[in-house]
């Protein structure tokens, strides 16, 4: 998977012509990766997280995608659930939570090959 780190805010502070260059070059990458079978597939991230941990048989919960640094994603488990809280639940039970941190974030949509 390769992961994008960007800033929003950076992105909002383009101008048209600029943002509207961006995405151009980022569908030429994904139609070549579309066309030599590259391509699994890609998805945006929502902006919003909650970072959960369990700790001491105690979860707690934190807005916000950035965990410390010293904690490296490590890969990604998608569920289909029917609330957020859901998401939370599963996260506490996750093993990591209790030694690093589980990240929820809700998928927005995008491209798949």
């Amino acid at each position: 998977m390769l992961l994008i780190y960007n800033n929003p805010a950076a992105i909002d502070a383009m101008s048209e012509q600029e943002r509207t260059g961006l995405f151009a070059e980022v569908d030429t990458i994904m139609a070549e990766l579309t066309a030599s079978g590259e391509l699994i597939r890609g998805e945006g991230l929502a902006a919003q997280a909650k970072t959960v941990r369990l700790r001491g048989g105690v979860v707690s919960t934190t807005d916000g995608p950035f965990v410390e640094a010293k904690e490296q994603f490590a890969g990604y488990i998608a569920v289909d659930v029917a609330t957020p809280e859901r998401a939370v639940e599963i996260a506490a039970r996750w093993p990591d939570a209790r030694w690093g941190a589980m990240e929820v974030r809700e998928i927005i949509g995008g491209s798949e090959g």
